[in-house]
């Protein structure tokens, strides 16, 4: 009976660790695919940044009516899916994290410089904003501006809005900070050249800053004209 007994036990022990086993199996399967899924990211940011390299030399040779909007935006949206993806889950090391988001930087500043240049060459005068944010602990409003952001760029699609973490380790960063004296009070928003400190709703970003002011006018004597058109068109 004993032997029996023992034979339970080793049977039920065998059987758990496997369970156990396939268990850790699964989860460490998942988080290599995602780290996995992460690192072409960053290998595709690698291809975006060469690419913008060779646009910069392109542009001179490119006429303005050829030059749409924006370059690496759509490179710029994927790391950020991907960025936020990863700063939300437990699966990944601050290491990995980190070096996301040091590509999404850099591909970030990338962008800026390009789009400055296609518009000095080309006279126009969009409006660019360089959003410096910090984590919760440091900056509860951040979370707030980053939801008025994304409002003002869905109302506003043509805004050109990067943003970089205020303590990034990154050389770029630092010497965009320290170029524009980013101050730490954050939020920080470096809107056409002027600063901008503290957490401010939609409305009042409209109605307090000249170049979102001129955007919200521009936008309302647009779709006046639109409907005068309509209107005498019926």
């Amino acid at each position: 009976m004993e032997i029996i007994n023992n034979k339970k036990y080793i049977f039920a022990l065998v059987i758990t660790m496997a369970i156990f086993g396939t268990s850790i199996f699964i989860s460490n399967y998942i988080s290599q695919k995602k780290i996995e899924d992460v690192r072409r990211a960053e290998d595709r940011v690698s291809l975006d940044i060469l690419s913008s390299e060779t646009q910069f030399s392109l542009l001179e040779e490119t006429f303005c009516k050829d030059v749409g909007t924006g370059f690496l935006s759509r490179g710029l949206s994927e790391l950020s899916n991907k960025l936020s993806y990863a700063e939300n889950q437990k699966t990944f090391s601050d290491s990995e994290i980190k070096s996301l988001q040091r590509s999404y930087f850099l591909l970030e500043i990338k962008d800026y410089l390009l789009m400055k240049r296609v518009t000095d060459k080309c006279g126009t005068h969009p409006t660019f904003i360089l959003y410096f944010y910090g984590s919760k602990n440091v900056c509860p409003d951040c979370e707030k501006t980053g939801y008025v952001l994304d409002a003002l760029h869905e109302k506003y699609p043509d805004l050109r809005i990067y943003s970089f973490d205020f303590s990034s380790e990154e050389t770029a960063v630092k010497t965009l900070i320290s170029i524009y004296h980013v101050e730490s009070n954050l939020p920080a928003l470096i809107i056409n050249g002027d600063p901008y400190y503290g957490f401010r709703s939609l409305d009042e970003m409209e109605k307090t800053i000249p170049a979102l002011h001129r955007l919200k006018i521009e936008s309302e004597r647009a779709q006046t004209a639109s409907s005068t058109s309509a209107t005498k068109k019926n």
